[in-house]
C-alpha cells in the first residue's frame, strides 16, 4: 500500500494522466486564457479554450515526468521573475552540502512563491528543487490541486478538526518528511501555519511538535532526532510586500470585528495576486543547519527565530516605514510614497506598521 497516497506529491507515472486532465478543466483554461490572451478573446470562451487547449498540449503533450514539469516551472519562473522583481538576490549557500538533504523552516510572506524562489536557488546553485509543505484549504478548486502536487507539493491535512483525526494526519506529515528526507528528497515548510500578514515572523513550536512525532514513533531523544533532520532557517524578504493591502484589510478587520472570514476563493486570489504584483528587490537567505543540542520545541524555535532574524534582508521600505530616512535614496523614497498613496487611508497604518516591523525586531534584539 502507499501509505501516502493522499498527501504526497505526484510520481512520473501521474504526471501524464494529471496532465490530461487539466486540458479537460474548462476553469482552468479560462484562468490561462485571462492572463495569456487579448480580453476579445476571452470573453469568446470556446475560441479561448480551443486556443489555450491546444497550445498548452503541444507544449506538454510528451512530458512523462516531474523533471520535466520542473523545467517548464523553471522557465515561467524565471520570466516572472525578470517581470515582476528589479532582483532576487541570495546568500548562504556556502552553508549548504549538495550532497545533503534538508529540511528548510522559513518565515512566510506569499503562499506560492515563498517556495517557488527558494527553488529558483537552489536550481540556479546546482542543487535539487524540494518538496514543498502546502495546506489542504488553498486546494479549493481541483486544477489548483493538480498544479500542487505536480510541482513537488505535498498537502497537510489543515481541516481535521477531531482529535483523532489530527494526530493520525500530524503523524502521517511527521512521518512523510522524515522519510523524504531518509529517501534524498529536501523539504520546504513555513515557520507557522498561514503567512505573517503583521510582518511578525516567529516559529510556532507546535510545527516543531508534529515534526518530532516520528521521532517519538522511532524511541529517539528530540536533540538525537532533531540532528538527523538538517533544519536549515531560511529567511525571505521582499522590498514590496505581496498582498500588502490586503494582508492589513484582514488584520484591520479583526481589530475592529474580532474574526475575519476569507471570502470563496480568496486564497486563490491572493497566489495569482502574488505572482503578478511588482515585488522590487527580494532577498532569501539560508541559515547554518542547526546542530546545536536543543532538547525541546520551544529552544529549537528560538534557534530557527534568531538566525531568520539576523539572517533577514532589510529593504528601503522597512527603513521608510521605521522612520529611517539616512539609509535609502530619494528615488526609493519617492517610490514608496506614491505607492502609499494608493492605499486606502484606513489601511496605511496598519501596511506601515507591516514593513516597519522587521526593523523593530531587529534594533530590539541588538
Amino acid at each position: 500500500m502507499d501509505k501516502y497516497a493522499d498527501i504526497r506529491p505526484y510520481n512520473d507515472e501521474e504526471v501524464a494522466p494529471a496532465l490530461a486532465r487539466l486540458l479537460a478543466d474548462n476553469d482552468f483554461l479560462d484562468v490561462i486564457a485571462k492572463y495569456t490572451l487579448p480580453a476579445f478573446l476571452v470573453a469568446w470562451r470556446p475560441v479561448s479554450r480551443f486556443l489555450v487547449r491546444w497550445k498548452l498540449k503541444n507544449k506538454w503533450g510528451n512530458y512523462t515526468t516531474v523533471a520535466q514539469v520542473q523545467a517548464e516551472v523553471a522557465k515561467y519562473l524565471s520570466l516572472l521573475i525578470d517581470k515582476t522583481t528589479q532582483k532576487v538576490s541570495f546568500s548562504g549557500f556556502e552553508n549548504l552540502d549538495s550532497n545533503k538533504h534538508y529540511l528548510f523552516i522559513s518565515n512566510h510572506r506569499d503562499i506560492v512563491l515563498d517556495p517557488a524562489l527558494l527553488n529558483w536557488g537552489l536550481h540556479r546553485h546546482g542543487m535539487d528543487t524540494v518538496r514543498i509543505a502546502i495546506g489542504d484549504n488553498l486546494l479549493q478548486v481541483p486544477y489548483i490541486t493538480e498544479l500542487m502536487r505536480l510541482n513537488k507539493s505535498f498537502i497537510v491535512k489543515r481541516s481535521a478538526k477531531a482529535p483523532k483525526e489530527m494526530l493520525r494526519a500530524l503523524s502521517q506529515l511527521s512521518e512523510y518528511i522524515f522519510d523524504s528526507l531518509q529517501s534524498g528528497h529536501s523539504i520546504w515548510i513555513a515557520q507557522k501555519e498561514g503567512r505573517a500578514k503583521d510582518g511578525v515572523d516567529f516559529t510556532d513550536p507546535a510545527l516543531i511538535k508534529m515534526l518530532q512525532l516520528q521521532g517519538r514513533k522511532l524511541k529517539l531523544s528530540f536533540s538525537e532526532y532533531i540532528n538527523q533532520l538538517n533544519i536549515v532557517p531560511v529567511a525571505i524578504s521582499y522590498q514590496y510586500e505581496p498582498c500588502a493591502i490586503a494582508k492589513a484589510r484582514e488584520l484591520v478587520h479583526k481589530k475592529q470585528f474580532g474574526s475575519y472570514v476569507k471570502a470563496k476563493g480568496e486564497d486563490i486570489a491572493s497566489i495569482f495576486e502574488g505572482f503578478s504584483a511588482d515585488k522590487g528587490n527580494v532577498h532569501v537567505a539560508f541559515g547554518k543547519p542547526i546542530e546545536t543540542a536543543v532538547d525541546n520545541p520551544d529552544a529549537l524555535a528560538d534557534e530557527i527565530d534568531a538566525q531568520i532574524l539576523s539572517q533577514y534582508h532589510l529593504h528601503s521600505t522597512n527603513y521608510l516605514a521605521a522612520g529611517d530616512e539616512q539609509r535609502v535614496s530619494s528615488n526609493e523614497k519617492a517610490d514608496f510614497l506614491a505607492r502609499l498613496a494608493k492605499v486606502p487611508e484606513e489601511l496605511k497604518e496598519q501596511v506601515l506598521a507591516m514593513y516597519a516591523e522587521p526593523v523593530k525586531r531587529k534594533v530590539h534584539k541588538e
